[in-house]
């Protein structure tokens, strides 16, 4: 491999990885307007697996607008994130996978609980599965995500 597609390659992973932090901060922000631009125009998300919905982003968005109110308090932690970028004749590619665990610990609403008390009461964890692509002004984008959700805790001592 030239230096140059190893400098590349390190710029890429760079880039998919801040769309990737880009994605956890747009949820648990609540910014949808950021989550559906991290997202191509075809862009795809698929929530089954923890109880909600499969769709185009803009849908997907609108959906977890309306079902995260409940959760005003809500923190994702991805990690151990494993990125494959296709490669093209010894030259990275326009398409990338990435798997990365997560932990994603939440408050939910309660009326009556003591204001400054929001110990996280429900935490998820899971599996990320990404496929993203080079748009043509050379920005990585979500193609589709895919979230595989293993286990769920609920009650004051959730974590």
């Amino acid at each position: 491999m030239t230096q140059r597609v190893e400098l590349a390659t390190v710029m890429d992973r760079l880039a998919v990885d801040a769309v990737i932090t880009g994605y956890a901060v747009a949820v648990d922000d609540a910014d949808w307007t950021a989550y559906e631009a991290l997202f191509t125009p075809d862009g795809r998300a698929d929530y089954r697996s923890a109880g909600g919905i499969e769709g185009p982003a803009g849908e997907v968005a609108g959906w977890l607008a309306e079902t995260l109110t409940v959760f005003p308090v809500r923190q994702h932690l991805i990690v151990n994130r494993r990125l494959r970028l296709e490669d093209l004749n010894g030259d990275t590619g326009d398409r990338a996978e990435l798997q990365a665990d997560y932990l994603n610990p939440m408050f939910l609403e309660q009326p009556g609980r003591p204001a400054g008390a929001p110990a996280p009461n429900f935490v998820t964890g899971g599996r990320y599965a990404f496929e993203l692509l080079r748009s043509e002004e050379g920005a990585w984008r979500v193609r589709r995500v895919t979230v595989h959700e293993k286990w769920r805790r609920t009650g004051p001592h959730a974590l």
